[in-house]
């Protein structure tokens, strides 16, 4: 099971999707009544998903099953994967499909769209949030929102300057036994917290050697490069296997770790950290990958009075342990389940481990020299309907995952990359967020030496 797109498990435990499908479709169309009836067409919410092959058709259930929403239309580069979904929602029975589009700026001019959610590759996320916020849309972008600092910088620049709602899809913020495991944290638990240690132990197999090939029938490979520099087609780059390309993907640390690292930074309550190191490589197979597949890294956080506080985080990709149970069946993982992912958190009186979020993120907790069990709790929650009453209130305050904190969890990971490929330890001004002292490392935080391939440009002025 593929848990990366498992949407009973993740954000619905205990929805019963069969009978919420058929209350859609009675209603005609991807959009589910209110308790109060069906309300006139003012009063729905015209959603367009971009990007539905996995993380996206989630979205598209996602929104499906919150009441007055309408998945209007989707954008989607491969055809083949279109057709495939136009067959999944026809077993819906539902009576309007959504929009097809494959050029997401066609989809931006339509007026009727409220808002667009954005689940393609990493490269992409920001440059559409941007240009969405630009046409009045308010945004659900996938994480981590953006591919390098600098546009992650300027989709919070646009986001504030055109009054949008944007929510990062960093989910844990939206498990009530998360929000629980960080409220005992706030309440002292576990006494005086100074160091969190994030787990991305995925079970990831070589991809091998993909040699070049004609573009699939069907694939607008143009729009799918977008930004990125366009390369020769190969089966590695594109579906899925892109995570593990500098060009378009951030690694297992800004593809599975970013989730880990929000929910590390979350609980010890800081933003961005003043030293920064990663070390690590790609082990074990010779293939394609430019990634590493094994990292530790490491966040320095100075804090006011001379204290300091630290993030531990550690990437790992093949047979490894399990710290503090995380993964376990205890802790809401799968018997046969290899992955270990999830964080702890270490304080002066305890420690709590949290799972990670396909379970809800549970957490437990051992207090004291004896480490004797303390408060425990597992439920899952909904990040996307949170995300859509903000939309309706406008009320930013309320979201769960605003843009301005995704936007400093991805920096994390950004700034561990660069401090991973050039090999020496950054030291960071929060204030200004530029590396001190290194501007080949600044250069490394926009992707300067790759740049933007027009018309794909992100804008120096939003």
């Amino acid at each position: 099971m593929n848990k990366e797109s498992d949407f009973t498990r993740r954000e619905f435990l205990g929805t019963g999707v069969k009978g919420a499908l058929s209350l859609a479709a009675a209603s005609g169309g991807l959009a589910i009544s209110s308790p109060r009836g069906v309300l006139g067409a003012n009063d729905r919410i015209r959603v367009a998903v971009c990007g539905i092959r996995g993380r996206g058709f989630d979205h598209v259930k996602f929104a499906f099953l919150t009441p007055n929403v309408e998945v209007a239309a989707v954008c989607e580069v491969d055809e083949n994967v279109w057709r495939k979904r136009q067959a999944d929602m026809q077993k819906w029975n539902v009576s309007k499909p959504p929009l097809y589009y494959s050029d997401v700026r066609k989809l931006l001019d339509d007026k009727s769209i409220d808002v667009i959610s954005i689940a393609t590759p990493n490269h992409w996320h920001s440059l559409i949030g941007i240009w969405a916020c630009q046409a009045g849309k308010d945004v659900y972008v996938e994480k981590p929102c953006s591919h390098n600092w600098w546009e992650g910088r300027q989709l919070v620049r646009a986001a504030q300057k055109y009054n949008r709602i944007v929510q990062h899809g960093t989910q844990s913020r939206s498990a009530p036994s998360a929000r629980e495991a960080i409220q005992k944290i706030r309440e002292g638990l576990i006494g005086d917290v100074y160091l969190a240690r994030g787990l991305c132990f995925k079970w990831r197999n070589t991809i091998g050697h993909a040699p070049e090939k004609p573009v699939p029938e069907g694939v607008h490979y143009d729009l799918w490069t977008g930004p990125a520099p366009l390369r020769p087609f190969t089966e590695n780059r594109f579906h899925y296997k892109w995570h593990w390309f500098w060009d378009y993907g951030n690694g297992d640390l800004g593809n599975q770790g970013v989730h880990q690292v929000d929910v590390a930074r979350w609980g010890l309550g800081v933003k961005f950290p003043n030293k920064i190191s990663a070390i690590g490589g790609h082990f074990m197979f010779d293939d394609d990958q430019e990634t590493p597949n094994t990292l530790n890294c490491a966040f320095q956080y100075d804090l006011p009075g001379g204290k300091r506080k630290m993030i531990e985080f550690e990437v790992r990709h093949w047979i490894t342990d399990r710290e503090a149970g995380i993964g376990s069946v205890e802790m809401g993982g799968d018997k046969g389940d290899p992955n270990a992912v999830g964080d702890m958190f270490f304080g002066s009186q305890g420690y709590l481990a949290m799972g990670d979020e396909d379970t809800g993120n549970a957490y437990k907790t051992w207090l004291g020299k004896e480490q004797t069990p303390g408060p425990s709790g597992h439920e899952g929650g909904h990040h996307y309907a949170n995300f859509i009453d903000c939309v309706r209130s406008r009320k930013k305050e309320d979201l769960n995952a605003p843009i301005e904190e995704g936007h400093i969890s991805a920096t994390l990971v950004h700034l561990a990359n660069v401090s991973y490929r050039l090999g020496r330890t950054l030291n960071f001004d929060p204030e200004t967020e530029q590396v001190i002292g290194d501007d080949e490392a600044n250069r490394l935080l926009r992707d300067a030496e790759r740049g933007y391939r027009a018309p794909f440009v992100v804008p120096e002025e939003v």
